[in-house]
């Protein structure tokens, strides 16, 4: 009886870690995407794989039908542009009504927060939204609350973590501290995110400490680094690992303004696949093993110990049409990919175990044809082909080709012209325009992947404007797919 006591307990203890781990874990639905998957079907990919939370950076009309009635909480998210339209409280009522109100009955969506912008005080945006993030902030709330949601709906601001930092000559968490051009208004932020019961949402990516810093120990990044990298030693503290680091340099930048009890959900962490020479499947599979051992356990960190860390993860679905002004990884932060595989083994269920996540289901594809380089193109139209391939990269994914990526290296000049071009075929649907290229093109119905640089069919899904790639990414991928060429 004493044995089957035990095993009873055993199994209830695993019970309660993996319920821990999905309660307190969400993720990021990102849609900037050329070709999408259809909203019911990403809604069940998120039900499939056990996520109850998910974050989405609009609250887009098609993106709310998948979500309604699937009971999964939702962030739901006011762009930066409309920052200074909701900073008016008629346009804030309006909008709540428009993108809360409506989906509050029996069988819409459960809205549990509103992400009031996205990184509005970043560095890069030189102040830009730092007048108006806070009015916008204290409308929504207030109209949230007029309109009977306050007490299950709070306003949020998702930060990034360049808004804290430690002095130079004290680089150590517990001197942690507000950046000082926005120290004035973090205050006010976080006094009024007090007041109203809503936690702080920070954005946080051991990626990015190691991307472009040579020196950064590559153990570091990672939960299972002690002993494999040199620590950070802050008083009677010891840090392993940079998340650690940066979320007590959070905390005590609170403490400073005297919200150290404030509490603090992290809006986005992960871990991309390709795009650079440490964004692989097998690195981000030992960075989400180690931070979903983490949340489980609640260990918290060393300032908060024990502490019941929310996360959503970022994200769930490669998104080819972002930015690449970041670099190239911007494109492949998905635990799936574009069609909803899974690239790696994640322990989405608790209790540490590694399993492949279920991949997207009623996933519908374009035919099983590619675009590529026309074998009877000669050498002397070199010229052309690298004249094509730029606009074929500019308008569509071509990060796979870069250098430390899936596909660079992998492939000789006419295998780099055929992924571009199949690349633009793709996100164009398929249309017989788009494998012309000045008849330097031709539609094949052999595969035309190579190892492991995979040669895409894309999906039936709706299709999206795709979005130019930034002037410096595409100089970038394209600077060495010219110089190979030519």
């Amino acid at each position: 009886m004493a044995a089957l006591r035990c095993v009873l307990a055993s199994v209830l203890v695993a019970a309660a870690a993996a319920a821990m781990a999905v309660d307190a874990l969400g993720v990021n639905w990102g849609t900037m995407s050329t070709r999408r998957l259809p909203p019911k079907v990403v809604a069940r990919l998120l039900a499939d794989n056990g996520f109850r939370k998910v974050k989405i950076f609009d609250a887009d009309e098609r993106t709310m039908a998948g979500l309604a009635g699937t009971g999964i909480e939702t962030m739901v998210a006011v762009p930066n542009d409309l920052l200074a339209a909701v900073a008016d409280y008629g346009r804030a009522r309006e909008w709540v009504k428009e993108n809360v109100t409506r989906y509050a009955f029996d069988g819409g969506v459960d809205i549990r927060f509103v992400a009031v912008g996205n990184e509005p005080f970043l560095r890069a945006y030189n102040g830009s939204f730092d007048r108006v993030t806070v009015p916008a902030l204290r409308n929504i709330q207030r109209a949230l609350d007029e309109a009977g949601h306050g007490g299950r709906v709070k306003a949020t601001v998702p930060v990034n973590a360049d808004v804290y930092d430690s002095p130079p000559g004290d680089p150590v968490p517990s001197a942690g501290r507000f950046r000082a051009d926005v120290a004035g208004v973090m205050a006010e932020m976080v006094r009024f995110l007090n007041r109203s019961g809503a936690p702080l949402t920070v954005n946080i990516y051991p990626f990015l400490s190691l991307y472009g810093n040579d020196d950064f120990p590559l153990d570091y990044a990672f939960f299972d680094g002690a002993g494999k990298a040199k620590p950070v030693v802050d008083g009677r503290v010891t840090y392993t690992n940079v998340f650690d680091a940066n979320f007590d340099t959070l905390v005590s930048a609170l403490r400073r303004v005297g919200f150290g009890h404030l509490p603090v959900m992290i809006g986005e962490v992960g871990w991309p696949t390709d795009g650079d020479r440490h964004a692989t499947p097998a690195l981000a599979e030992r960075f989400y093993a180690g931070l979903l051992r983490r949340l489980a356990a609640r260990k918290g960190t060393p300032l908060r110990p024990k502490a019941s860390i929310e996360a959503y993860l970022f994200g769930l679905i490669d998104e080819d049409a972002k930015s690449v002004a970041p670099g190239n990884f911007e494109r492949h932060w998905g635990l799936f990919t574009f069609d909803g595989r899974p690239k790696f083994r994640l322990a989405l269920r608790g209790a540490g175990r590694l399993a492949m996540p279920v991949p997207a289901r009623g996933v519908e594809y374009l035919p099983r044809r590619w675009c590529v380089l026309n074998p009877d193109a000669g050498d002397d139209v070199a010229g052309r082909v690298a004249d094509n391939v730029g606009y074929a990269c500019g308008r569509a994914d071509c990060t796979a080709l870069g250098y430390g990526c899936s596909c660079g290296g992998a492939l000789d000049a006419r295998g780099n012209a055929s992924y571009a071009f199949n690349a633009y075929y793709q996100a164009q649907g398929q249309a017989e325009s788009a494998c012309d290229f000045q008849g330097l093109a031709a539609v094949v119905d052999e595969d035309a992947s190579r190892g492991k640089c995979n040669f895409s069919v894309q999906v039936v899904g709706s299709g999206a404007p795709p979005a130019a790639a930034s002037a410096a990414g595409t100089a970038a991928v394209l600077a060495a797919l010219l110089l190979v060429l030519l």
